[in-house]
């Protein structure tokens, strides 16, 4: 137990580091968003390889599940250009809230806890927009942007559900990352982002951001869902809210005003709310 405490400590400090990565890259963020899957791709490529066969089914699924992956990056990495890193990261995180109205929506049951964990942390969100109304539209645009990443991150979870149960960890992340890839590529093409050309700090933020971000920290929560459970990492996961904010206030000076701390303390509670009221009995 111990060392699955210190492994899901390794893991928290590796997402909490991914969002202050990408805010000092000096990158443009839907590059961000690409490389960070591309690079993960062609690290996972040569394991992938080797998992076993997969079926058809398998491929349109998991192509479903990247492109909502491509959403969520492409929505919440350039978000944390436009808001605080803590208030992007909460409102981010607010994943499972999403993923338990889709379950309602395609009929599946939410739990009555989770109901009013929902309405707590709808509130904070509510209490974070009121201090960025005021703020600026930018900071309201960039916790727009960081509530759509944590829907599409909903859509993903639910999407590869089925596909995960079927395919080795490897296969299936080689799947959705490579789409998400594809996906992000087309988009950058067409808005003209640039792909190079910066210095050479840059790639070593991006390469800071993948290792981090998907082998460091998603890796290792991945494989404790097999040893402490779903419900212990998601409410570990939310640590990378106040984690991120200390790296972004230790690094960058990024300051929160007193209204935004209460926001985020109440969206977490009411996060940690749905995470509690979903769990199996």
């Amino acid at each position: 137990m111990v060392r699955e405490a210190g492994l899901l400590l390794v893991a928290v400090l590796g997402i909490s580091f991914s969002a202050p990565l990408a805010v000092a890259a000096a990158v443009p963020a839907l590059a961000i968003a690409f490389w960070r899957t591309a690079m993960a791709s062609v690290v996972l490529a040569p394991v992938a390889v080797r998992a076993g066969r997969v079926t058809a089914r398998d491929v349109r699924t998991c192509a479903v599940a990247g492109l909502l992956l491509a959403v969520h990056f492409g929505t919440w990495i350039p978000s944390l250009l436009l808001t605080s890193v803590a208030t992007s990261t909460a409102l981010v995180c607010t994943t499972p809230l999403w993923t338990a109205v889709l379950t309602r929506l395609l009929g599946g049951p939410v739990p009555a806890l989770v109901w009013a964990g929902g309405v707590v942390a709808l509130a904070g969100v509510v209490l974070v927009a009121g201090v960025d109304v005021a703020a600026s539209p930018r900071a309201l645009l960039g916790d727009a942007l960081a509530l759509l990443g944590g829907v599409a991150m909903a859509g993903y979870l639910l999407v590869g559900a089925a596909a995960r149960a079927r395919l080795a960890t490897s296969t299936y992340t080689l799947l959705c990352y490579a789409t998400a890839a594809l996906a992000l590529l087309a988009v950058v093409l067409v808005a003209g982002v640039p792909l190079a050309g910066w210095p050479a700090g840059g790639w070593v933020a991006l390469a800071g951001i993948t290792l981090c971000g998907q082998f460091l920290g998603h890796t290792l929560l991945n494989r404790a869902l097999r040893t402490v459970g779903a419900p212990v990492v998601a409410v570990v996961s939310l640590l990378e809210v106040p984690g991120a904010a200390l790296v972004a206030a230790l690094w960058l000076g990024e300051r929160l005003a007193p209204a935004t701390l209460v926001g985020l303390v109440v969206l977490l509670g009411g996060v940690a709310l749905v995470v509690h009221g979903g769990r199996p009995g």
